[in-house]
């Protein structure tokens, strides 16, 4: 087999340009799988669906009447293995689940490697340019798309002060913050709130850490929005 033979090198390549441009991408914005990962997917799967489609070049010493090439049984065991490693790319983190977007790009990166590899160039070239106008396009959703923020919220009160839930909701909507759900429990010698908000922003959360840390009954707090 010759590697230099166009229809295994510029395959090839434009899988490695592919990864390459995704893979730069998350790099940029820390994600668990940055440029390598995203290369090496890429790749892979462009091998194994040319070792697919070009299976005869590997079977030659059997009869060609006997020979059934299926590269689609190829592809489909590609996706159950990347099915694997995007699901080690999420993890959580407290109230935040991180790692979806860079899940999705390592499907979209393996998607692109098959779609080399089986030669459809114009799809895979379409595709990469496309994923990666998704990914810039975070930016300016993030900051320009109307969108319900979330954030958890955690307060711990000494335990000789007689603070109720209905109190604890009261000083969250000072602030234009509206519990969805509030919990409680006493732990030790602190009285403990936590409650899931809507309508957070950073202003908001800034003006109730002011006012809750001039706060001589609270003994502590915490504020964690949720993030994609």
């Amino acid at each position: 087999m010759n590697l230099l033979d166009p229809h295994l090198l510029w395959p090839i390549a434009g899988a490695i340009a592919a990864g390459v441009v995704i893979g730069a991408e998350r790099e940029y914005r820390a994600s668990p799988a940055g440029l390598r990962t995203h290369v090496l997917v890429s790749l892979s799967c462009c091998l194994l669906m040319l070792s697919a489609v070009h299976q005869m070049a590997w079977l030659n010493d059997a009869p060609r009447e006997v020979v059934r090439i299926d590269p689609v049984r190829m592809a489909h065991g590609i996706l159950t293995g990347i099915g694997f490693l995007c699901g080690g790319v999420i993890f959580r983190e407290g109230f935040n689940v991180r790692g979806l977007t860079t899940a999705a790009s390592l499907w979209m990166t393996a998607t692109l490697g098959m779609l080399f590899g089986i030669g459809f160039y114009q799809l895979a070239v379409f595709g990469a340019a496309a994923t990666l106008l998704v990914l810039a396009a975070v930016t300016i959703t993030e900051r320009y798309a109307p969108r319900r923020r979330v954030a958890h919220i955690m307060a711990r009160f000494r335990k000789e002060e007689e603070v109720t839930m209905t109190g604890f909701a009261a000083m969250l909507a000072s602030e234009q913050l509206a519990a969805i759900t509030i919990d409680q429990r006493l732990d030790g010698g602190h009285h403990e709130f936590s409650a899931i908000v809507n309508g957070y922003s950073e202003t908001r959360a800034e003006a109730l850490a002011a006012k809750w840390s001039a706060e001589p009954s609270l003994a502590g707090f915490d504020i964690r929005p949720q993030q994609g």
